[in-house]
Formats: structure tokens, sequence, C-alpha cells
């Protein structure tokens, strides 16, 4: 697979470091995966990379993916069946939001970091750290072709 390269090294070091910061105060896993097409429904593509990143594999089911597709400029959030149960309703609106509007005005990073941060301090509210907590997904961005 190519890289999507839409972030410099330096930029996707930033987003990777918002996702250590976040997993260090919490129990949950955050990824990001980014691909340049998104081909279909975007939630549908986006529930398909959770599954197939093994996300759903947690043990407390509160893993988040965060999707972008850049060429078409598709996004969507999803969370495992651990989160959704507990976080209020308009939640992954109120973060696609707040990330939707820096992605508008081209500032890809600062969206990630926000959005990162955002979902790790809901991820902290209910599944705080514990000092036996595995980091159980990679940190890492995952590109698509």
């Amino acid at each position: 697979m190519s890289k999507v390269k839409f972030l410099s090294k330096e930029e996707e070091q930033l987003v990777v470091q918002a996702i250590k910061s976040a997993e260090y105060q919490t129990g949950g896993e955050i990824r990001i995966h980014m691909e340049s097409v998104c081909k279909g429904n975007v939630l549908d593509r986006a529930a398909w990379l959770f599954k197939s990143l093994k996300m759903h594999k947690t043990a407390l089911r509160n893993g988040v993916l965060i999707y972008l597709s850049t060429d078409d400029r598709k996004f969507a959030i999803i969370g495992d069946a651990g989160i959704n149960a507990v976080v209020p309703a308009g939640f992954w609106d109120d973060v696609k939001e707040l990330m939707t509007s820096n992605f508008s005005k081209g500032n890809l990073t600062e969206g990630f970091v926000l959005g990162i941060g955002k979902v790790g301090e809901k991820l902290k509210e209910f599944f705080p750290y514990q000092k036996d907590d595995v980091n159980e997904l990679s940190d890492e961005i995952s590109y698509g072709k």
C-alpha cells in the first residue's frame, strides 16, 4: 500500500504524540486511518477498517477509529460498543464538528490533535488509566491507498 502524503513527518509525529498522550490517561484505544479515496459509504468503510484493524478485540471494547479519505474529503469517527454505551448522545458529532472546522481551514494536524484530545478526555472519564493497562493497539497512523 502506498502512503497517503497528507501530513509531513513532523505533523504525523504530532498526531501520534496526541494519541500517546490521550491514551496515557485512559485504558481506551485511539487509531487514525487515512487513505486517498473512500469507495462507497464512509461509515461502511470506517466500520470495515475498524474490524480489519482488529479494534473490536480490545478487552473493554473501547476503541475509537478516526477515518479520513483525503481526496474526496470523507470523514467518520467510529467507537466500539463499550464506549458507545456510555458517551452522551451527539458526542461523536461534536468531535467531528470540532475536527471538520479545523480541516476546512486547512488545519489538518490541529484538527486531529484537538479531536484526539476530546476523545481522550471522554475515554478517561469512563475508562480511566489503570496501572496494569496495556496498549492493545498501535498508536501509529495507518494508511490505505
